[in-house]
């Protein structure tokens, strides 16, 4: 290709660069588009982190805990406890602390966790119980309200307080109820069909008692009147949210979070005792019981002996045997003197005293060649045979 040629080429590149940039400026046009990220981990590790977002804007102290040991070191006085998370667990000594910090002047407000068993006189929910409130599912009512079908908002819970021409409107889960047996409440909210809500003086404090806490977290505390329901409920008081009582114990958190290495290690476990249980070779046959003479025994019993014990414990021992031996053939062969227990031995065995004396006479420390320590041995088995 010629100079000239490139020369145009390259000229027509650049027209047409520029009269895409032109057309692209006089047609783009900017825009603003908002893209939803979902929530933020932090409201994904707290559901009633709008909740404390709301109230601190309207001015309280707002803090959460995960369990119930902070409750010695809150002051009741002037102070709500919102106990938002499951109760299953939760002792009767941790019932005890409840109520005892609310009848010190704490207001506390709970969920109803467990329904009322008419037969055991009981529920599940121990802090419901000393309470003395009742909760029972809302199609079991027996007697629906008559002004069902003239209410607007049927399934709406309405509050009404005085000097109010309208009720505030919460979102509570219609499919529960809460009774009074003992008349103790003070006020309460309804839906068309049930009640929600129970409040009720508790010595220097008060108890508030709810169906549900869901109206209160990040999804569904915007709708209807739910974030001023929980304001009032606190108002004028420092808050602590408690929204899980009990901690996940450590297996159940490794299951949750590495269920992957628990299956691995458990498989391990079971390849290595698999292995370990697993025979190498044949089975050896137990070895004939008499494939020894007793006299085989002996010699290897003396060698051990010998072996671990020195000369001197084996001839001390023969001595011994020897001199039992002679009590046995002899009375009295212990008040004789040495000299006379040799007479004596000399006549039992028709030895000579020289030779009694010699195989009786203590064990030199030092050790014996071979043939001295063979020629005493002999001697003290010849005595011991002759006795």
């Amino acid at each position: 290709m010629s100079r000239r040629t490139l020369w145009w080429v390259g000229a027509l590149i650049i027209t047409l660069a520029g009269a895409l940039s032109v057309f692209l400026y006089l047609t783009a046009k900017p825009y603003q588009q908002d893209i939803d990220h979902g929530p933020s981990p932090a409201a994904q590790a707290n559901p009633y982190l709008a909740a404390e977002m709301f109230l601190r804007e309207r001015g309280l102290n707002v803090s959460h805990a995960e369990n119930l040991a902070v409750l010695s070191g809150i002051d009741p006085r002037g102070h709500t406890l919102l106990l938002f998370g499951e109760r299953s667990r939760m002792t009767p000594r941790q019932v005890d602390q409840v109520l005892n910090w609310t009848r010190a002047g704490g207001r506390l407000v709970f969920v109803a966790e467990s329904i009322w068993d008419e037969q055991t006189r009981q529920s599940n929910d121990l802090l419901l119980d000393r309470v003395q409130l009742h909760q029972s599912l809302s199609k079991d009512l027996k007697d629906p309200p008559a002004d069902l079908e003239q209410d607007p908002y049927p399934k709406l819970t309405k509050l009404y307080l005085e000097d109010e021409d309208a009720p505030a409107y919460a979102g509570f889960d219609t499919d529960f109820h809460l009774d009074d047996p003992k008349n103790l409440a003070q006020a309460w909210a309804n839906s068309a069909r049930a009640t929600h809500m129970m409040q009720l003086p508790y010595s220097l404090g008060s108890i508030t008692v709810v169906t549900d806490a869901e109206l209160w977290k990040t999804t569904a505390i915007s709708d209807y009147d739910n974030a001023w329901l929980l304001w009032y409920l606190s108002a004028d008081t420092d808050v602590t949210l408690i929204y899980n009582t009990e901690h996940d114990d450590l297996l159940t958190l490794l299951w949750r979070y590495f269920p992957q290495a628990i299956v691995a290690l458990l498989a391990l476990i079971g390849l290595w005792l698999w292995q370990a249980s697993v025979r190498h070779g044949p089975l050896q046959a137990p070895a004939p019981s008499g494939r020894r003479r007793l006299q085989e025994h002996l010699r290897a019993s003396a060698d051990f002996i010998l072996r671990h014990n020195g000369q001197q414990r084996l001839l001390q021992a023969l001595q011994q045997d020897v001199l039992r031996r002679a009590r046995r053939r002899h009375p009295g062969f212990d008040q004789l003197n040495v000299a006379e227990q040799w007479l004596a031995l000399s006549r039992l065995t028709r030895q000579p005293t020289r030779a009694i004396s010699q195989a009786l006479s203590p064990v030199p420390d030092k050790r014996l060649s071979s043939a001295e320590f063979s020629r005493q041995v002999a001697h003290l088995q010849t005595l011991r045979n002759t006795l």
